[in-house]
Protein backbone atom coordinates (compact mmCIF):
# COMPACT_ATOMS: atom_id res chain seq x y z
CA UNK A 1 0.00 0.00 0.00
CA UNK A 2 1.72 2.85 -1.01
CA UNK A 3 0.27 6.57 -1.33
CA UNK A 4 1.19 10.08 -2.33
CA UNK A 5 4.15 11.26 0.21
CA UNK A 6 1.50 14.81 0.56
CA UNK A 7 -1.11 12.69 1.91
CA UNK A 8 -1.65 13.63 5.42
CA UNK A 9 -1.23 9.78 6.68
CA UNK A 10 2.39 8.42 7.43
CA UNK A 11 0.96 5.08 8.97
CA UNK A 12 -2.21 2.87 7.96
CA UNK A 13 -4.25 3.95 11.30
CA UNK A 14 -3.55 7.38 10.49
CA UNK A 15 -4.30 6.89 6.79
CA UNK A 16 -7.95 4.37 8.52
CA UNK A 17 -8.54 7.04 10.51
CA UNK A 18 -8.19 9.95 7.91
CA UNK A 19 -10.74 7.96 5.63
CA UNK A 20 -13.47 7.44 8.02
CA UNK A 21 -13.06 11.17 8.82
CA UNK A 22 -13.28 11.76 5.06
CA UNK A 23 -15.62 9.88 3.56
CA UNK A 24 -15.39 9.55 -0.07
CA UNK A 25 -12.52 11.57 -0.47
CA UNK A 26 -9.57 9.54 -1.22
CA UNK A 27 -9.53 8.01 -4.63
CA UNK A 28 -7.09 5.18 -5.02
CA UNK A 29 -5.62 3.33 -8.48
CA UNK A 30 -6.59 0.28 -9.91
CA UNK A 31 -5.35 -1.77 -12.53
CA UNK A 32 -8.72 -3.20 -13.20
CA UNK A 33 -11.77 -5.07 -11.82
CA UNK A 34 -10.61 -8.62 -10.14
CA UNK A 35 -6.74 -8.02 -10.65
CA UNK A 36 -4.90 -8.36 -7.66
CA UNK A 37 -4.15 -4.87 -7.18
CA UNK A 38 -8.23 -4.35 -7.07
CA UNK A 39 -9.03 -7.34 -4.45
CA UNK A 40 -5.93 -6.25 -2.02
CA UNK A 41 -7.76 -2.95 -1.77
CA UNK A 42 -11.00 -4.52 -1.20
CA UNK A 43 -9.93 -6.45 1.64
CA UNK A 44 -8.62 -3.78 3.02
CA UNK A 45 -11.78 -2.05 3.46
CA UNK A 46 -14.05 -4.63 4.30
CA UNK A 47 -11.15 -5.52 7.72
CA UNK A 48 -11.62 -1.55 8.15
CA UNK A 49 -14.67 -0.45 7.37
CA UNK A 50 -13.13 2.47 5.30
CA UNK A 51 -14.50 3.28 2.03
CA UNK A 52 -12.07 4.83 -1.01
CA UNK A 53 -12.46 5.21 -4.34
CA UNK A 54 -10.53 2.58 -6.72
CA UNK A 55 -9.86 4.62 -10.46
CA UNK A 56 -9.43 1.67 -12.73
CA UNK A 57 -6.51 2.25 -15.00
CA UNK A 58 -6.09 0.58 -18.31
CA UNK A 59 -2.23 1.86 -18.23
CA UNK A 60 0.62 3.18 -15.64
CA UNK A 61 -1.14 4.70 -12.86
CA UNK A 62 2.15 6.07 -11.44
CA UNK A 63 2.27 9.49 -13.07
CA UNK A 64 -1.12 10.39 -11.20
CA UNK A 65 -0.28 8.52 -8.21
CA UNK A 66 3.28 10.25 -7.89
CA UNK A 67 1.85 13.94 -8.70
CA UNK A 68 -1.36 13.33 -6.87
CA UNK A 69 -4.16 13.03 -8.83
CA UNK A 70 -5.25 9.81 -6.86
CA UNK A 71 -3.56 9.14 -3.73
CA UNK A 72 -2.62 6.03 -4.02
CA UNK A 73 -2.22 2.40 -4.96
CA UNK A 74 -1.80 -1.22 -3.56
CA UNK A 75 0.66 -2.32 -6.07
CA UNK A 76 2.91 -5.12 -6.35
CA UNK A 77 6.51 -4.65 -5.13
CA UNK A 78 8.56 -4.87 -8.04
CA UNK A 79 6.31 -2.13 -9.45
CA UNK A 80 6.59 0.31 -6.45
CA UNK A 81 9.92 -0.82 -4.61
CA UNK A 82 12.17 2.36 -6.50
CA UNK A 83 9.35 4.73 -6.59
CA UNK A 84 9.14 3.87 -2.39
CA UNK A 85 13.36 3.85 -2.37
CA UNK A 86 13.48 7.45 -4.00
CA UNK A 87 10.71 8.90 -1.88
CA UNK A 88 8.01 9.62 -4.64
CA UNK A 89 5.56 7.89 -2.86
CA UNK A 90 5.31 6.55 0.74
CA UNK A 91 5.06 3.18 1.63
CA UNK A 92 2.52 2.43 4.24
CA UNK A 93 2.74 -1.42 4.27
CA UNK A 94 3.55 -4.67 2.11
CA UNK A 95 0.72 -7.21 1.95
CA UNK A 96 2.08 -10.06 2.23
CA UNK A 97 2.26 -12.17 5.67
CA UNK A 98 6.20 -10.72 6.20
CA UNK A 99 8.19 -7.68 5.81
CA UNK A 100 9.90 -8.11 2.01
CA UNK A 101 13.67 -8.16 2.34
CA UNK A 102 13.96 -5.42 -0.32
CA UNK A 103 11.63 -3.14 2.03
CA UNK A 104 12.64 -4.25 5.30
CA UNK A 105 11.08 -0.66 6.96
CA UNK A 106 7.82 -1.17 5.29
CA UNK A 107 5.93 -2.57 8.07
CA UNK A 108 3.42 -5.89 6.76
CA UNK A 109 -0.40 -4.61 6.99
CA UNK A 110 -0.81 -7.24 9.26
CA UNK A 111 0.79 -5.26 12.19
CA UNK A 112 -2.35 -3.21 11.57
CA UNK A 113 -5.07 -4.98 10.85
CA UNK A 114 -4.78 -8.53 12.07
CA UNK A 115 -5.28 -11.11 9.55
CA UNK A 116 -4.43 -9.07 6.45
CA UNK A 117 -2.59 -10.90 3.55
CA UNK A 118 -2.90 -10.17 0.11
CA UNK A 119 -0.25 -11.13 -1.93
CA UNK A 120 0.04 -12.01 -5.78
CA UNK A 121 2.02 -15.47 -6.51
CA UNK A 122 2.89 -17.41 -9.43
CA UNK A 123 2.93 -21.21 -9.77
CA UNK A 124 3.70 -23.60 -12.25
CA UNK A 125 0.84 -26.11 -13.78
CA UNK A 126 0.04 -29.72 -15.35
CA UNK A 127 -2.76 -30.70 -17.32
CA UNK A 128 -5.09 -32.63 -15.48
CA UNK A 129 -3.72 -36.74 -15.75
CA UNK A 130 -0.71 -35.88 -15.46
CA UNK A 131 1.68 -38.91 -13.92
CA UNK A 132 2.19 -38.49 -10.07
CA UNK A 133 5.81 -38.96 -11.37
CA UNK A 134 5.62 -36.14 -13.58
CA UNK A 135 4.63 -33.80 -11.06
CA UNK A 136 7.04 -34.72 -8.10
CA UNK A 137 10.07 -34.38 -10.43
CA UNK A 138 8.46 -31.30 -12.14
CA UNK A 139 8.19 -29.84 -8.14
CA UNK A 140 11.33 -30.76 -7.23
CA UNK A 141 13.33 -29.43 -10.05
CA UNK A 142 11.13 -25.80 -10.10
CA UNK A 143 12.20 -25.91 -6.02
CA UNK A 144 15.85 -26.68 -6.37
CA UNK A 145 15.57 -23.66 -8.58
CA UNK A 146 13.99 -21.08 -6.70
CA UNK A 147 15.72 -21.90 -3.64
CA UNK A 148 19.26 -22.07 -5.56
CA UNK A 149 21.06 -19.16 -3.95
CA UNK A 150 21.71 -17.05 -6.93
CA UNK A 151 18.40 -17.16 -7.84
CA UNK A 152 16.73 -16.73 -4.89
CA UNK A 153 19.01 -13.26 -4.66
CA UNK A 154 17.84 -12.26 -8.03
CA UNK A 155 14.32 -13.33 -7.38
CA UNK A 156 14.48 -11.48 -3.94
CA UNK A 157 16.37 -8.31 -5.53
CA UNK A 158 13.35 -7.76 -7.47
CA UNK A 159 10.64 -8.09 -4.52
CA UNK A 160 9.57 -11.63 -4.90
CA UNK A 161 10.08 -13.84 -2.26
CA UNK A 162 10.11 -17.58 -3.65
CA UNK A 163 7.83 -20.15 -1.49
CA UNK A 164 8.78 -23.53 -2.18
CA UNK A 165 6.04 -25.75 -1.42
CA UNK A 166 5.50 -29.47 -2.37
CA UNK A 167 2.42 -30.39 -4.65
CA UNK A 168 0.29 -31.17 -2.01
CA UNK A 169 0.59 -27.82 -0.11
CA UNK A 170 0.29 -25.90 -3.58
CA UNK A 171 -3.23 -27.62 -4.28
CA UNK A 172 -4.10 -26.47 -0.83
CA UNK A 173 -2.66 -23.14 -1.01
CA UNK A 174 -4.93 -22.64 -4.43
CA UNK A 175 -7.60 -24.17 -2.72
CA UNK A 176 -7.66 -21.76 0.38
CA UNK A 177 -7.27 -18.88 -1.69
CA UNK A 178 -9.63 -19.67 -4.37
CA UNK A 179 -12.06 -19.82 -0.73
CA UNK A 180 -10.47 -16.23 0.38
CA UNK A 181 -10.68 -14.47 -2.96
CA UNK A 182 -14.36 -15.81 -3.66
CA UNK A 183 -15.34 -14.21 -0.01
CA UNK A 184 -14.03 -11.01 -1.40
CA UNK A 185 -15.28 -10.89 -4.99
CA UNK A 186 -19.15 -12.15 -3.44
CA UNK A 187 -18.59 -9.37 -0.64
CA UNK A 188 -17.86 -6.32 -2.98
CA UNK A 189 -19.95 -7.35 -5.66
CA UNK A 190 -17.12 -7.76 -8.44
CA UNK A 191 -18.81 -8.77 -11.37
CA UNK A 192 -16.99 -10.00 -14.76
CA UNK A 193 -16.27 -7.20 -17.32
Amino acid sequence: MVINPSFPAKTVPEFVAYAHANPGKINMASAGSGTTVHLAAELFKLMTGVDFALVQYRGNPWTDIISGQVQGIFAVIPASQEYIKTGKVRGLAVTGATRSEVLPHVPTMGEFVPGYEASTWYGVGAPKGTSTGVIEKLNKDINAIVTEPNMKARLVGLGLQPMPLTSAEFAKFITDATDKWGKVIRAANIKPE
